[in-house]
């Protein structure tokens, strides 16, 4: 099922929504690297569900385990395994969907792959098996923090019809992020998101939204050429996320709209590096990381499953109608941004490993 990520910093993710657990292994993690329970705790405390009235209410506490690869604080450089036990599953919610195909979600597609699917909470299509990329992403987090002083945020840009306004990028925090209930660091603009869900969840609805995100003090020349290109790998890691439907970086689709004397980003060298006075590229030319902010932008669509009569069609052929129940997200943006972070991170972190093979 192509479970892992990653070609020497790889990661493979393990367990189903309703299930024992869920977790990952990290492999290729070099030794030494600083590393206890309570650096991923962090992480997946800012994913875990039942946070406030804008996720989901299922209880997960989400208490992450180190089975392997650490010992006396540090990484050993062999495999590194995660576990975080599911306490708060309720299987039974589900049991009409063993019948018929959700609206929007993967059921269907699942069943003409497989000719089997977990029907409970949507198995391995769930968002919950993203705790094992958050837990390696935390990882490749204090790699690259210690390589490079390289810092990874990403907010909430934007939730149905409503936008966060103009940011200084420069001196974003996650702080001010994480002070939001929505993670939308304009504080007028997630008053009205937050009112946007509420309203989707009063209705039995959700809504969609686009989560933003900044890299900065990258590694310099990452990315190979052709195939594997920076941009095209943070799509393919973007895209992997549960719910995503769109990526752009730099300028994105806007740059369709410009001409190339208003598009370029002009070079200058401050006497110690290159830099451009623009940033349409967002980080990368040619599909290697220029050293300037990484900046990418992704869509979520609406939660699938929502607790409205939908239209359908059954596992044996029958047309009727579903009344979905479970406990979801009524918007799955707002959880999105460390999911965002954690891919945004293995990426790079793998490719500062594959750079060695280039220069010494």
């Amino acid at each position: 099922m192509s479970s892992t990520f990653g070609k020497i910093f790889s990661v493979t993710t393990w367990g189903e929504s309703h299930g024992a657990g869920v977790g990952s292994v990290l492999d290729g993690c070099p030794a030494g690297l600083p590393l206890d329970e309570s650096d991923i705790q962090a992480e997946l405390n800012r994913r875990r569900p039942g946070q406030n009235k804008m996720t989901t209410p299922r209880d997960e506490k989400d208490q992450v385990r180190i089975l392997s690869g650490v010992f006396e604080g540090k990484t050993t450089g062999t495999p590194i395994s995660f576990a975080v036990f599911n306490e708060d599953q309720r299987s039974h919610d589900y049991a009409e969907i063993q019948k018929w195909y959700r609206p929007g979600h993967a059921d269907l597609c699942y069943d003409l792959k497989y000719g089997f699917r977990d029907y409970r909470g949507g198995g391995r299509s769930s968002a919950r098996e993203t705790i094992g990329r958050v837990a390696a992403g935390a990882v490749a987090k204090k790699l690259l923090k210690q390589v490079a002083g390289t810092e990874i945020i990403a907010w909430v840009n934007s939730i149905g019809e409503v936008d966060c306004g103009p940011l200084d990028l420069n001196t974003l925090t996650l702080e001010q992020i994480e002070a939001s209930p929505v993670r939308c660091p304009d504080p007028a603009a997630s008053a009205k998101m937050e009112e946007v869900v509420m309203d989707a969840r009063t209705k039995c609805d959700s809504v969609g939204g686009t989560v933003c995100l900044l890299v900065k003090n990258p590694p310099v020349a990452l990315g190979e050429p052709v195939f594997d290109r920076l941009d095209a790998l943070l799509a393919q890691a973007m895209l992997s996320i549960p719910a995503s439907k769109g990526f752009e970086i730099g300028s994105g689709f806007a740059a369709a709209r410009m001409h190339g004397s208003e598009h370029n980003d002009e070079l200058f060298f401050d006497g110690h590096n290159y830099h451009t006075k623009t940033n349409n590229a967002g980080g990368s030319l040619g599909g290697i990381s220029n050293g300037e902010p990484i900046y990418c932008k992704v869509a979520f669509k609406p939660t699938a499953t929502i607790s409205q009569n939908q239209n359908t069609a059954g596992r044996g052929g029958e047309n009727g109608q579903l009344l979905a129940k479970g406990r979801h997200d009524p918007c799955v943006a707002v959880r999105a941004p460390v999911i965002v972070e954690s891919m945004a991170a293995l990426v790079l972190a793998d490719l500062v490993l594959q750079q060695k093979r280039h220069c010494l």
